[in-house]
């Protein structure tokens, strides 16, 4: 039976604490890691795959490519990400113990990039928006949706591209807000974190 949700965001910590929990009881533990933009989702991450080894994959791999990019498609809640092609090249074969081979997709050089070879893992994490879509939470032991204030959220799109961050605003986060909303991540994950917050590791 999945664990009570976490009402409040916590630090990492907690993340940390039950990552070990379930690795004393299964051979591989997968992690999804949702949440807004410039939230830390990458960071965090890195933190556990620091801690713990293993694979991490990046959801902006499997952006839609432009052929796929039609109306009806980017209307669905989390739509704009093509979760079919990473569910089946990908999560579903390594949930089920196989070595995977991919190709990302390069949104700025317009094409695919080479191939990435992923070994089953004890522990696979799955970092980014739409991680934590419907479809694919069947495959996860652990799933973390990421929270910050949105005047945060704001200051560190801004410094991290001040060109781009009007697109932000107008596009790629009303996106997100609308796949948040109409999917409940928030209420299906098993814990919220924020990564500002203390406790982190």
């Amino acid at each position: 039976m999945k664990p009570a949700m976490t009402a409040q965001p916590v630090g990492v910590g907690p993340a940390i604490s039950r990552i070990e929990t379930l690795l004393a009881g299964r051979e591989r533990v997968f992690v999804a890691i949702d949440g807004p933009c410039a939230s830390g989702k990458t960071t965090l991450a890195q933190t556990l795959n620091r801690r713990f080894g293993g694979n991490v994959l990046h959801m902006d791999d499997f952006f839609l490519r432009p052929e796929q990019r039609t109306s009806e498609r980017l209307t669905e809640p989390g739509g704009n990400v093509d979760r079919e092609r990473f569910e089946s090249e990908v999560l579903g074969p390594l949930c089920a113990g196989h070595a995977v081979r991919y190709r990302p997709w390069d949104c700025h050089a317009g094409g695919f990039s080479d191939p990435h070879a992923v070994e089953p893992a004890r522990v696979t994490i799955v970092e980014g928006s739409y991680s934590m879509h419907p479809a694919l939470r069947g495959y996860y032991d652990c799933m973390i949706c990421l929270a910050i204030d949105p005047a945060e959220q704001l200051r560190r799109l801004e410094a991290r591209n001040p060109r781009m961050l009007q697109r932000f605003v107008d596009e790629w986060i009303p996106l997100e807000n609308r796949y948040f909303e109409a999917t409940g991540i928030r209420t299906a994950a098993d814990m919220v974190v924020d990564t500002a917050l203390p406790n982190n590791v």
